[in-house]
């Protein structure tokens, strides 16, 4: 939008708000349509961000089904349009196509390790799918598309339940409740601001780069040494709840981006702490709010297996 562009949103809000938006509801460059791409698209495009999928963990479990169909037909649906017109489709994959990963970092050479019918296998299978048709399209059709893996991303305008380790801690730590760290703590995840993963994804869909590419910050932390930081952050006196490991949850995960700084000129540039700060005064905020409109969201818990919690 602040480069001229008009833009048209589609969502049906299955995991999105209206509020995320609704400063440019009005504007003579933007439209909102709601629509679900599990049914057919018909409008005229140059260029599909396609980032339809409910990404964290919660959600996709609750309704694997559509999960998956969003991954799959709505792929198809949005591949189709842009055959149709002639459009260029960037594709939001995951850093989940590489599964509980047998290779560190995890470069796009890898092929990944990923159980084909665990409870993460609707979101992990369904991209792992959705690659697949781009480049089926590409190969048969003359699609041309770009294929963004995104690794851990967290910012304003998240939704504050869902589910997310970011979302679960800020939230926990501002409300004094106990943090919720799932096994050890010492799986590691690699962050990136939201402001710099959007930077990725434009860079990416203007640029001649047609095979995958990994959009992540390499900056490695373990769940624990994560909790600490945005319980000093928040400056809350929440005591961290250790519970049973989540089911496939990935030990490690560490994008090497080399390919990314090479092709795109991309790396992150928000440091962690002034992310996770934004994001903590957002999550303040939309908590004033929440509380003026007489709801209060609770964190989602994970699949775990059984087992009884424990404190430090």
């Amino acid at each position: 939008m602040m480069d001229g562009h008009e833009v048209t949103v589609v969502d049906n809000f299955f995991t999105g708000r209206k509020r995320n938006v609704e400063h440019w509801i009005g504007h003579e460059n933007f439209e909102l349509i709601n629509h679900d791409v599990v049914e057919p698209l018909y409008i005229e495009v140059d260029q599909i961000y396609h980032l339809a999928s409910p990404a964290s963990p919660p959600n996709y479990m609750y309704n694997p089904i559509k999960t998956l169909k969003t991954n799959t037909i709505g792929t198809l649906n949005m591949l189709g349009l842009a055959k149709r017109v002639g459009a260029r489709l960037l594709l939001a994959s995951t850093s989940e196509v590489y599964g509980d990963p047998e290779v560190h970092p995890q470069s796009e050479e890898y092929w990944g390790h990923v159980n084909p019918i665990g409870p993460r296998a609707c979101y992990d299978e369904g991209k792992r799918v959705a690659e697949t048709m781009c480049y089926a399209y590409m190969k048969q059709e003359g699609v041309e598309v770009r294929v963004a893996r995104i690794f851990n991303t967290f910012g304003s305008r998240m939704h504050m339940n869902d589910g997310r380790v970011v979302s679960n801690f800020i939230l926990q730590a501002l409300q004094g409740e106990p943090l919720t760290v799932y096994g050890s703590g010492s799986q590691t995840r690699a962050f990136q601001y939201v402001s710099d993963l959007v930077n990725g994804l434009v860079s990416l869909m203007n640029s001649n780069v047609s095979s995958p590419v990994n959009l992540g910050n390499p900056e490695e932390h373990t769940i624990l040494e994560f909790a600490r930081l945005i319980k000093d952050l928040v400056g809350s006196r929440s005591q961290i709840q250790f519970l049973p490991e989540a089911q496939d949850d990935p030990q490690r995960r560490k994008p090497d981006i080399t390919k990314a700084k090479m092709m795109l000129g991309w790396e992150p540039v928000v440091p962690l702490e002034e992310g996770i700060n934004k994001t903590i005064h957002y999550f303040r905020k939309e908590l004033e709010y929440q509380a003026n409109n007489q709801y209060i969201p609770k964190p989602k818990q994970a699949r775990i297996k059984k087992g009884r919690p424990r404190h430090n």
